[in-house]
C-alpha cells in the first residue's frame, strides 16, 4: 500500500515503532471492527481507534446523548445533547481523522440483525452495560468465529478480557456463565462510576483491540484484567475454557441466538 504524504505524517509516531511499520499500519487501514455502545467505554475506545487509522468502525447504539452522559463519555459535546449517540460518535470522528469510515447504526442490538451485522466486520469490541447485550454479543461472535474484546465498568473498578473460543480460548459464559439475579449487579446509573475509570478501560479496551488487529504482543484471551482505581492496581487472573460451558464446550446446550 502506498501512503500519501497526509498518511505518512499522522501514523508516522506508529511507523516508527518495529512492531507497527508500514505494514502494521496498513493492517489497521483496512481492519473493520464493530462497537457495541458509544459510551463511557465506548468513547475512549472509538476515539483511539479513528486515531490510529482503523479503516472502518462501526457504532451501534439507539441511545441519544443525555447531559448526565458527558461526565464520562467524551465522545459527546454539550451542543450534541439529543442527538442519537451514533451520530454523534460520526461526528466526533470525522472531526479526528478523515482516513475513517465510521458507520452509524442507531438501533438496538438484538438476536434478529446481529447476526448480519457482526458478519460485516473482522472484530467485535463490545462497551455494553447490561448482561443481556454482553451475552448476546458473546454467542454471536462465538457461532460467527469472530474475536470479542470485551470491557465493564462500574463505581472505581473495571474488567476486560479477550474471548476467542474459536482458536481454543474461553468465552465470556466460561467466566459468567448465567446473568446473577436481578439487584445484584446494580448498573452505572444505579451505583454510580468515576467518568476517568471509564476513560481508563475504554482506552485498554482499543490497545487491546490494535494488538489483535497487528498479531502483536501478549492478548488477553485467557485472561481476565481487573483494575481497581482507589488503590490504582491491576491484577490478571487466569480463565480456562469451562469444560461444562454451555455454549463453547463439547456438552453445549446452547445451539443457536435467542
Amino acid at each position: 500500500m502506498d501512503f500519501t504524504e497526509s498518511q505518512i505524517q499522522r501514523y508516522a509516531r506508529h511507523i516508527l515503532l518495529q512492531e507497527v511499520g508500514g505494514v502494521g499500519q496498513e493492517k489497521l487501514l483496512k481492519a473493520r471492527v464493530l462497537v457495541v455502545g458509544a459510551g463511557g467505554l465506548g468513547s475512549p475506545l472509538i476515539l483511539y481507534l479513528a486515531a490510529a487509522g482503523v479503516g472502518t468502525i462501526g457504532v451501534i447504539d439507539d441511545d441519544t446523548v443525555d447531559l448526565s452522559n458527558l461526565q464520562r463519555q467524551v465522545l459527546h459535546t454539550s451542543a450534541r445533547i439529543g442527538i442519537p449517540k451514533a451520530y454523534s460518535a460520526q461526528s466526533a470522528v470525522s472531526a479526528i481523522n478523515p482516513d475513517v469510515k465510521i458507520i452509524a447504526h442507531k438501533e438496538r442490538l438484538t438476536a434478529a440483525n446481529i447476526e448480519a451485522l457482526i458478519a460485516r466486520y473482522d472484530l467485535v469490541a463490545d462497551g455494553s452495560d447490561n448482561f443481556a447485550t454482553r451475552f448476546l454479543v458473546n454467542d454471536a461472535c462465538f457461532f460467527a468465529k469472530k474475536t470479542l474484546v470485551s470491557a465493564a465498568v462500574l463505581r472505581f473498578d473495571g474488567q476486560l478480557a479477550t474471548y476467542s473460543p474459536h482458536k481454543g480460548g474461553p468465552c465470556y459464559r466460561c467466566l459468567y456463565p448465567a446473568a446473577p439475579p436481578a439487584g445484584e449487579a446494580p448498573t452505572c446509573a444505579e451505583a454510580g462510576v468515576l467518568g476517568a475509570v471509564a476513560g481508563v478501560m475504554g482506552t485498554l479496551q482499543a490497545t487491546e483491540v490494535l494488538k489483535e488487529i497487528l498479531g502483536i504482543g501478549q492478548g488477553l484471551a485467557g485472561r481476565l484484567l481487573i483494575y481497581d482505581a482507589l488503590s490504582a492496581t491491576q491484577r490478571m487472573v487466569k480463565v480456562n475454557p469451562d469444560p461444562e460451558c454451555a455454549l463453547c464446550s463439547t456438552r453445549a446446550t446452547i445451539k443457536g441466538l435467542a
